[in-house]
């Protein structure tokens, strides 16, 4: 791969969201919004909780985490998008980039749209509503570590999909973290669930994180077989993402689909 090829990439969406405000404030403005409503909800089930229960940590540290996972997979697909509407694929599959290097790209634009909202949350949560990210330990890192993994895995595999069904697809690709928060067990333990939701969880890999996650504020630790397990589910959905959006792609050379991409289906 050529470092370069992949930098411009990023630098695109750069020269993009410098010019552009409507580009550059949501990345911060929702997730600073979530975390303002979520403050001020734990705040007063604090009120009305029994005393030495604390909701801080339970919940606006889940929703900051799975603020996070849904912009990690936004970065992935917004960058994408980017193409879709300028009609510009013909443009840079014409030139020497290969398919590796432009979804490096992706991942690079994800990273850097992804910490924006990261840092935000961080200061506002940390300065706003007390809650330390001390008190999570090591085990937050690789917690959020997962959490990265998987969104980059769903913003490819979701911009496989608008590849190959059309710009008029883009629609499926909005809801994908609100139909899996449900099996993520994001603000209730996953044995709440009913058995075969209960199956779907376990293949999930923010189940395992957000189960993690309430172990280590109720005073217990993350079994680093918990970690491990999520970390080895991340990783096979990245490598199945990406080999989905690298068979699209080449079903598209194939078939002439690039060259017909449209704000029309493909089907």
């Amino acid at each position: 791969m050529n470092t370069r090829r992949i930098a411009a990439i990023g630098l695109r969406q750069f020269f993009l969201m410098r010019g552009s405000v409507t580009r550059t404030v949501p990345l911060f403005v929702w997730v600073a919004i979530d975390m303002v409503l979520w403050g001020f909800i734990t705040k007063y089930l604090n009120t009305v909780a029994s005393p030495g229960f604390d909701f801080v940590p339970v919940l606006l540290g889940a929703v900051l985490l799975w603020d996070f996972f849904t912009r990690v997979m936004q970065g992935v697909t917004m960058a994408f998008f980017e193409d879709v509407w300028s009609r510009n694929f013909l443009n840079i599959f014409a030139s020497p980039l290969t398919i590796t290097e432009y979804l490096a790209g992706l991942v690079l634009t994800s990273i850097a749209t992804s910490a924006v909202g990261l840092v935000v949350m961080v200061v506002l949560a940390a300065t706003a509503f007390g809650l330390s990210f001390l008190s999570y330990g090591a085990a937050l890192v690789g917690l959020v570590v997962v959490l990265f993994l998987f969104g980059i895995a769903l913003g490819v595999a979701a911009c496989a999909g608008v590849l190959r069904f059309g710009p008029s697809a883009e629609w499926f690709v909005w809801p994908i973290p609100g139909l899996i928060s449900p099996f993520a067990g994001v603000f209730y333990p996953i044995a709440t669930l009913p058995r075969w939701m209960q199956a779907i969880a376990a293949v999930l890999p923010p189940s395992h994180v957000f189960e993690g996650l309430r172990a280590v504020v109720m005073g217990g630790a993350v079994a680093p077989a918990r970690i491990g397990i999520a970390g080895a589910l991340a990783v096979a959905y990245l490598l199945g993402a990406c080999w989905l959006f690298t068979r699209v792609y080449r079903d598209a050379l194939r078939t002439g689909l690039i060259a017909r991409y449209s704000a029309e289906s493909l089907s």
